[in-house]
């Protein structure tokens, strides 16, 4: 069985207890449960090692794609091995925790799935800070205080610049799509196509060549259904184009 989820931030212990995703007592690691993005690989603390362990006993066998909240530096390091996975490559986070990589298609209980991570951070207005910037605690206090909320990220502590692909990821990702023939049976990503997003948000103006890739995508290639989370909201966009945030979907 495959299920798909959206955003977790690490709150896997949450989203994915038996208390609140009782149909995983009767998996086994031959199932998959997905997050679609912003799972929260954070940083290498106590607490981060005892929840991924928790994950790691679940029944299930977890894969997930990173969206635009993840630390970079970590994922991009060698802390986490690259090794073959259902017709792909993954990074084994643990031994039934998986990231499923830019660009790479696996095939999953017979069905061709090709994911693409990575997305636009939209809370950084009021812009990306170095470390040791003075206006960090200023504004940490503003927060705390009850003043201004600022919408700030520090660079590599909250903010990553990987969050979007590089050249060679995007070009990565169209070969493995003429691999496929531009045909999958479901594609997943964590940010959608600039049309789609627009369909979300009318208002929305700017682009990123993430979202162009994904627009590439979503007018050449054939395929069943498309996930994505990022948005934190549940619906139907098309008859083909579904966004997933806290709701847990059996797909087959």
């Amino acid at each position: 069985m495959i299920y798909l989820t959206g955003d977790t931030h690490t709150e896997w212990m949450t989203r994915l207890s038996f208390q609140a995703f009782p149909e995983g007592r009767e998996l086994t690691k031959d199932d998959f449960v997905i997050v679609l993005g912003d799972f929260g690989i954070w940083k290498d603390t106590k607490g981060e090692r005892y929840q991924l362990g928790w994950l790691d006993e679940r029944p299930f066998t977890t894969l997930f794609l990173d969206g635009n909240h993840e630390n970079f530096d970590r994922l991009y390091s060698d802390e986490f091995p690259l090794v073959p996975f259902h017709g792909g490559f993954a990074q084994r986070i643990r031994p039934s925790v998986y990231h499923l990589l830019r660009g790479e298609a696996y095939t999953l209980e017979g069905h061709t799935f090709y994911a693409f991570g990575g997305a636009s951070s939209h809370d950084i207005s009021d812009g990306i800070l170095q470390v040791g910037d003075p206006r960090i605690k200023l504004w940490q206090r503003d927060r705390a205080w009850g003043g201004k909320f600022w919408l700030f990220r520090v660079e590599h502590e909250s903010w990553w610049k990987e969050e979007l692909p590089s050249e060679d990821e995007i070009a990565h990702g169209r070969d493995t799509l003429d691999r496929l023939g531009w045909r999958a049976d479901y594609i997943l990503s964590h940010c959608a196509p600039i049309e789609v997003h627009r369909m979300l948000d009318p208002k929305w103006t700017k682009t990123d060549r993430l979202m162009d890739f994904l627009q590439e995508v979503y007018e050449k290639a054939s395929f069943g259904h498309w996930f994505f989370g990022h948005y934190h909201t549940e619906m139907n966009v098309t008859e083909k184009m579904h966004v997933i945030y806290r709701q847990i979907f059996r797909l087959c």
